[in-house]
């Protein structure tokens, strides 16, 4: 099947196809023991201790390749987000400022794990992580297609301005080739000047178009349709645009800073 047909097959009813994935064997049980114990998690210790919790977590939140950086971790959740100065908050990355805010340890202390961000809000994230991982395995342009759809209304709703938009797709590099490959933007143009990217995206795409559901329908297919024209299933270069996204792998800035904090063990 082509990678138009798989994407549809998979958003024609979301609903649908996530409790498929909340019934795979493996997923059921670690979502079962993940809403019965993170209730009982009452200091950041706790929560790193549970490795069982904690990479069900990470992996809800997109950062599951960063499990094993415990002492990272620590950090982000012990400063929370409401001080600009916070350590979530110096990443240019929002996962880690997303993932502080789910466990806010620093605000709510020992009540933390007991707010629906903690609880189903990352079953739900956990899914949907999950649901996009399977369809990578076997079409990386539908995990691609999945993943736009996802970080799209996060992008809009902290963006300005169209331009700011275009600058949020650019700094990842999986929303970026979206983007290439939808407008027939040369893959060469990423190695570009970062503002004549942003003029190349403007010039092309209709953001207020973007922004209904229509218009998001059409642009996805429009990228499904020529991913399946330029790639070949289980393209190696398409795997390893995906470990380079700021989405899906460990964004530079992340990079440095675990160099500079000299982190220890678990």
């Amino acid at each position: 099947m082509t990678t138009l047909t798989d994407y549809r097959l998979i958003t024609r009813d979301m609903s649908a196809s996530l409790k498929r994935v909340s019934e795979e064997p493996v997923v059921s049980r670690e979502t079962k023991y993940y809403l019965e114990n993170i209730s009982k998690v009452d200091t950041i210790e706790d929560f790193l201790a549970d490795d069982r919790l904690f990479s069900y977590a990470m992996k809800a939140h997109g950062l599951e390749e960063m499990t094993y950086a415990k002492g990272l971790i620590r950090k982000v959740l012990e400063g929370g987000t409401e001080d600009e100065d916070a350590l979530a908050n110096k990443f240019t990355d929002p996962r880690y400022k997303a993932f502080a805010e789910a466990f806010d340890f620093k605000t709510h202390e020992g009540n933390a794990t007991i707010f629906t961000k903690a609880q189903q809000g990352t079953v739900d994230k956990y899914l949907q992580q999950t649901l996009e991982e399977n369809a990578g395995n076997d079409n990386q342009g539908v995990r691609l297609a999945l993943y736009f759809e996802r970080k799209l209304p996060e992008i809009l709703e902290d963006s300005s301005s169209d331009r700011s938009i275009a600058f949020s797709l650019l700094g990842d590099n999986a929303l970026g080739e979206v983007v290439r490959t939808a407008l027939s933007i040369p893959p060469e143009s990423a190695a570009a000047n970062i503002d004549r990217q942003a003029d190349a995206i403007l010039d092309k795409l209709d953001f207020d178009e973007l922004k209904t559901p229509e218009g998001l329908t059409k642009f996805l297919e429009d990228f499904t349709a020529l991913w399946e024209v330029n790639n070949s299933y289980g393209d190696p270069s398409s795997a390893a645009l995906l470990g380079q996204s700021a989405g899906f792998g460990i964004s530079s800035d992340l990079m440095l800073s675990i160099n500079n904090l000299k982190l220890g063990g678990r």
